[in-house]
């Protein structure tokens, strides 16, 4: 298991935790701050998900005005920490 942290930017969360398992599967993703209904789904929704998966899904979504949103800062970390 790998613990993983991630200090977002350019969104309203401020940091992205989860853990990879050995076979590359996410599990127990938290975000600090943001829209906490949507994270919280977010975390459930890729509990136990393939992490590439997750991070080809995610990518290049956006929020607003914003280049970039949580959902796109999750695909950030993840191919950070996978490389």
């Amino acid at each position: 298991m790998k613990e993983c942290t991630y200090k977002t930017h350019g969104v309203c969360s401020r940091e992205i935790k989860y853990t990879l398992d050995d076979e590359g599967r996410i599990h127990d993703l938290k975000f600090r701050g943001g829209c906490d209904g949507n994270l919280k789904a977010l975390g459930i929704l890729c509990e136990g998900m393939d992490a590439r998966k997750v991070a080809s899904l995610l990518k290049g979504n956006t929020c607003g005005m914003k280049d970039t949103s949580c959902a796109d800062q999750l695909a950030k970390a993840i191919e950070e920490a996978i490389g």
